[in-house]
């Protein structure tokens, strides 16, 4: 274990030890001999803007300021978890649109995939999109669903009516040609960004036309890029939301994809000899942006610029990239939320014990008064996995218990299923996803464990904080961004398994001091990680790709 014991951590209640104490000076409050903690701190905390907070680089003076004007966007995804989630892609496609509906007519382009042929919803034919190059022809269907949100789904069967992930079979679900993805995924995702570029040109047959497109990752990359070899454009916005997945192919894909020869060179799709979708929506878009303010500066350096982060620094540069971090939507509150056993708030712990006790009821592990972690993730190197299992034996035999659910690398997941075997009654594994548990896990949990090597935004920990459950994350883009350290969460600097226990053994010391542990769970739920924050961020940043498109045209 390194040297790290956790079984040397013990809280003496007559005098606070030093991780209690650091703790404390991180809240600014006082441990003293009594069992009274001041709160304001914790209040000061909580009454904080969400404008005060240093890590969003769009910034606004004043966030209840209307937009200046509606705008018409079609925000094109893979993913929306109203019906298709592989990770966290599937979240904000589903509620970033929902928000800006507030104040802009946004609608969604997606692929028809199996589940939504399957979902019972009216699909009304609107469209059609001639082949092109070796794109099938292919119709739009029009969804509207329940709350109003408008759904265009490109139907292809020959391309989408599949069953599985919507990329492929590889072990991180993402499929980008270097994953075991299916082995036409660049026809596939090449039809969609024809797609959205041939609605955002109005050759589609529609009755509604966008002013602007909101794409998003490697799979929507080639749309701004097929605008631009056509001489005719709309602005268009790129989002990044986890660059080491970049949609390469071999270079010998162009003809099929209709790429001109003449747009394969540096300043182009060309990445290392092969294509890369993901550069060309770097390239060719009017605006990057990607998922918090911190992966924005990280992705202009070597260690997380995954080959692009000469291209990235001259967007940043240029003033052409930003972070805007992501929210949760209003299902994630404890007071509310019906999949929990029972309700709670940071002013009554009772139901946070009930879910508590249906998770370890649930998952077979024992009763107990010990700290309850969990793992909820894609079962990948990226989320540092092997770090949790390292310390696993340690977290048990200090008196905790460990709930694992996600699925990924088959490695990873033998990994978790023999440490179950292991630890019966003390560590549990799942390996799948299911909603209704989950968020039973972030309501029973004290404490999420979340050492990922890199990680954009990430919305675990944002779930976690809001349902009471303290995060322990490694020091990095978006987890750097959600949690204070010693606050709302723990975090550690480096991915060094030492400095990953001694964010744990700090977690066990605020365990054991009851005012404390409440105090920063009470501060975690207070987070304005909210969708509604983004609002305008993204309006001025549309309004911007706007005017700078009319001054192009001048």
């Amino acid at each position: 274990m390194g040297g790290v014991a956790l079984g040397e951590v013990t809280t003496d209640k007559s005098e606070p030890d030093e991780s209690i104490k650091e703790v404390g000076r991180n809240l600014k409050l006082t441990p003293v001999r009594t069992s009274f903690i001041s709160h304001d701190a914790v209040t000061n905390y909580c009454n904080r803007s969400v404008t005060d907070n240093p890590h969003n680089n769009v910034t606004v003076k004043n966030n209840k300021n209307p937009p200046d004007s509606p705008q018409r966007i079609l925000f094109v995804t893979t993913e929306i978890t109203d019906f298709v989630k592989v990770g966290g892609l599937g979240d904000v496609s589903s509620a970033l649109p929902r928000a800006l509906s507030v104040h802009h007519d946004v609608r969604v382009l997606i692929p028809a995939y199996r589940e939504i042929l399957e979902s019972g919803y009216d699909i009304i034919p609107v469209g059609h999109l001639p082949a092109f190059a070796d794109l099938p022809a292919c119709d739009i269907g029009k969804i509207t669903c329940r709350d109003g949100l408008i759904l265009y789904v490109l139907l292809c069967p020959e391309l989408y009516d599949r069953e599985g992930t919507p990329y492929g079979t590889g072990s991180s679900g993402y499929g980008d040609g270097q994953d075991n993805g299916w082995q036409d995924n660049d026809i596939r995702f090449a039809r969609l960004s024809k797609a959205a570029a041939n609605i955002a040109l109005g050759e589609a047959n529609l009755d509604w036309r966008p002013q602007l497109l909101h794409l998003n990752d490697w799979a929507c990359g080639l749309a701004p890029a097929y605008m631009h070899w056509q001489g005719r454009s709309i602005p268009s916005v790129f989002t990044i939301h986890n660059l080491a997945y970049q949609g390469i192919f071999n270079a010998s894909r162009l003809g099929a994809l209709g790429i001109p020869d003449e747009a394969f060179h540096i300043e182009g799709v060309e990445y290392y000899g092969d294509l890369s979708f993901m550069k060309a929506g770097i390239v060719y878009a009017s605006h990057v942006t990607t998922v918090s303010a911190t992966y924005a500066q990280e992705i202009t350096t070597p260690k997380f610029g995954c080959g692009l982060d000469g291209l990235l620094r001259c967007k940043a540069d240029q003033g052409l990239l930003s972070g805007i971090p992501n929210g949760i939507d209003d299902s994630w509150d404890p007071r509310t939320d019906s999949h929990l056993i029972q309700a709670f708030s940071s002013n009554d712990w009772r139901g946070k014990r009930a879910n508590a006790d249906h998770v370890r009821r649930h998952f077979g592990l024992r009763p107990s008064q010990g700290p309850l972690f969990v793992v909820i993730s894609r079962l990948v190197h990226q989320k540092g996995l092997d770090l949790t299992i390292k310390a696993a034996k340690a977290i048990v035999d200090a008196g905790g218990q460990i709930v694992f659910m996600g699925s990924g690398e088959w490695d990873v997941e033998e990994a978790l299923r023999e440490l179950a075997m292991r630890f019966q009654g003390a560590i549990a594994a799942y390996i799948g996803f299911d909603e209704y548990q989950a968020r039973c896990l972030f309501a029973g949990s004290d404490f999420l464990l979340m050492p990922s090597r890199f990680e954009p935004c990430g919305l675990s920990q944002m779930y976690a904080q809001r349902f009471g459950s303290l995060p322990i994350a490694h020091r990095t883009g978006g987890l750097a961004d959600t949690i204070e350290d010693g606050v709302t969460g723990f975090l550690f600097d480096d991915m060094q398994f030492g400095s990953y226990m001694r964010a744990i053994q700090r977690a066990f010391a605020v365990h054991k001091s009851t005012d404390l542990f409440n105090a920063m769970r009470g501060a975690a739920m207070t987070g304005r990680y909210h969708w509604r924050q983004s609002i305008v961020p993204y309006t001025k940043l549309y309004q911007q790709a706007l005017e700078q498109e009319l001054v192009n045209n001048v």
